[in-house]
């Protein structure tokens, strides 16, 4: 994507002082128009582009960990000597630029336009010759991408029971359905991506039955397919309501790009809808849809917002945000049936709506794990590589119960970063490779410009410290259990959410 920022510093090509790169960290600066940081690694001087390949985020005003540097977007991770993409959301390296000394002067030149050396795996002679995915979401796709620039040169196939080929699905509630992200955004690579690097993609294909001990499995069409290794990434589905009228075609959930479509189609303008549920996901719909113009009313069990997750504090301070825009909430209400545009709620209160969103939750989708007898409770259980209990067989994303390092204790999330980097852990693991540990899991929550950045993993916690304001969008929330931080949410502080997942991982966290 472009770049969404424009440039700060020094103009490089014009030259600064060696002295003036520091010996950790970066130096921001500019070509033209376009950002670059140039840095020292290993005792050599480097120059990339300052923009992340994901939305184009800032790096300058992330984290310098080491040689890697991280956008305070979305937590991408980059090497700053290769540029190489080290770790989702971004999977498409840096620009590097040519450097050069003259005297005590350091001038940053045109754009380096060699192609990177495809890498050679070290020989195993166990090494699978044929990979199959089970899945074309966030931790199939990265999968797929990681097998191939880790320089896996055979047979690779993926089954996706998916109509489009993988796509960005955290902006399917956000800028997509609000009309503000154009369709290009959207797929995570374009058709000559899987032509070029050979990935048999299958949309529409349906795995139904597998088969660990045979290194087998059956697709819906009744055709068996051999592998060697396999990941399971069959991800998550919505939750419905099974509930007078709601089995209705103007009941919709928001899983697929189809059903994003099938939202935007409904939502005319002045059309007044109720979204059932007060998650993540539910007030990320009501913010969009308010953005097209529409009469929002969301309707929750809940006493507040989104409390289970960020507390009841930070849960009203959204509510806020979102009533300020025009967001009419019936909450501690349940429902009971949905006829004739009117949606009844616990209680004998009516609602008209021209149409109903649910987000009530998700499910994993274990059916195919449980019929293969792999260990099941709550997920697919997985090793801190993503092997399952049967040999040749991994599992990551929505449906995998993985070691999560920040509680110490087994974590199953549903989280699309987490998602992608235990994809890429899973590739790493399939091919006999060290691989750096998924990480602590990250999200982030849009709603009307506020981004809300989540990072750790506390299902249950006694403590929620504010610190800063949050009327001000500048707050850090930690989240303690027995006096222990398993969580931080921030708003406006960016670089203190890649410092704390940085600390967790052990890395050395500059001041």
């Amino acid at each position: 994507m472009a770049e969404t920022t424009a440039p700060q510093g020094p103009d490089l090509s014009q030259g600064v002082l060696l002295a003036d790169v520091p010996e950790t960290g970066v130096l921001a600066g500019r070509v033209g128009d376009q950002s670059v940081l140039v840095s020292r690694v290993d005792g050599k001087l480097h120059a990339v582009s300052g923009s992340c390949t994901h939305y184009g985020g800032p790096l300058a005003e992330g984290l310098a960990v080491g040689r890697t540097v991280r956008c305070p977007w979305h937590h991408a991770c980059f090497d700053l000597a290769t540029g190489e993409a080290l770790a989702a959301p971004a999977f498409s390296r840096l620009d590097r630029w040519k450097v050069e000394t003259s005297g005590d002067r350091l001038f940053v030149r045109e754009k380096l336009t060699d192609t990177p050396r495809k890498p050679s795996l070290p020989w195993r002679w166990n090494r699978p010759d044929k990979i199959v995915i089970v899945g074309g979401g966030a931790a199939g796709f990265a999968a797929a991408e990681r097998l191939r620039r880790l320089g896996y040169e055979g047979r690779l196939t993926m089954f996706s029971a998916d109509a489009d080929a993988p796509y960005d699905r955290p902006n399917l509630s956000k800028d997509y359905l609000a009309g503000t992200a154009p369709e290009e955004w959207i797929p995570l690579r374009d058709d000559a991506f899987y032509r070029d690097n050979a990935v048999d993609l299958r949309l529409g294909a349906e795995v139904v039955e597998l088969s660990p001990g045979k290194r087998r499995l059956k697709d819906a069409k009744g055709e068996h397919h051999a592998y060697d290794a396999l990941l399971l990434a069959t991800g998550a589905e919505p939750v419905r309501l099974p509930l007078p009228g709601f089995d209705a075609p103007n009941v919709f959930t928001l899983r697929s790009l189809a059903d994003s479509r099938a939202i935007i189609a409904a939502a005319a303008p002045g059309a007044r809808v109720a979204v059932i549920g007060a998650s993540f996901i539910g007030l990320e719909v009501a913010a969009s849809l308010r953005a097209r113009g529409l009469e929002v009313h969301v309707v929750a069990p809940d006493e507040v917002p989104m409390q289970k997750v960020l507390g009841r504090e930070v849960g009203e301070f959204v509510r806020t945000l979102h009533e300020a825009e025009g967001v009419v909430f019936h909450l501690g209400r349940g429902v009971e049936a949905f006829a004739g545009g009117i949606l009844k709620l616990t209680g004998g209160e009516q609602l008209a709506a021209d149409f109903v969103v649910l987000g009530v939750g998700v499910r994993p989708r274990v059916k195919l794990a449980e019929q293969a007898g792999l260990k099941v409770e709550n997920g697919v259980l997985v090793d801190e590589a993503f092997r399952t209990s049967a040999a040749g067989v991994w599992a990551a994303g929505d449906i995998a119960s993985y070691p999560e390092p920040v509680s110490g204790g087994r974590a199953r999330v549903e989280h699309w970063v987490a998602a992608e980097r235990q994809g890429q852990v899973a590739a790493a693991s399939m091919l006999g490779l060290d691989a750096p540990a998924a990480g602590p899991p990250f999200f982030w929550s849009h709603h009307y410009g506020l981004e809300i950045r989540y990072v750790g993993y506390a299902p249950g916690w006694d403590a929620a410290e504010v610190e800063g304001s949050l009327a001000a969008h500048d707050a850090l929330i930690r989240y303690r259990k027995d006096g222990r931080v398993l969580a931080v949410a921030t708003l406006g502080r960016d670089r203190a959410s890649l410092a704390q997942a940085a600390a967790w991982e052990g890395c050395a966290v500059p001041a």
